[in-house]
């Protein structure tokens, strides 16, 4: 069984930045999509970021030029580096390991809380 463990949120105030850690337990190299996703209270949850094997990103137009993705494939470890953070940015934030054959897991979230 993969596991996916998200960490890193808490409470910021706005404009301010934080980083979201996602470990994967399999080698990352077997992961073809790793996909960040939130969801406030009261919402769906929304498609936030993504990255695929090969390097190609996607961010939602509301997070583009805060948002990226860094990998660290030493560690099995996607990250959602999160910069000019607003109040409309808070909601419990999921990472999404995709593999092959559609198999796919997901973390547990971890909440974020933007807030003066």
């Amino acid at each position: 069984q993969v596991q996916v463990v998200e960490s890193g949120g808490g409470l910021v105030q706005p404009g301010g930045s934080l980083r979201l850690s996602c470990v994967v337990s399999k080698n990352i190299f077997a992961i073809t999509q790793m996909v960040w996703h939130r969801q406030a209270p009261g919402k769906q949850r929304e498609l936030v970021a993504s990255i695929t094997r090969g390097g190609t990103t996607y961010y939602a137009d509301s997070v583009k030029e805060r948002f990226t993705i860094p990998i660290d494939n030493s560690k099995n470890t996607a990250y959602l580096q999160m910069n000019t953070l607003k109040p409309e940015d808070t909601a419990v934030y999921y990472c999404k390991a995709n593999f092959p054959a559609g198999v796919f897991q997901w973390g547990q979230g971890t909440q974020v809380t933007v807030s003066s």
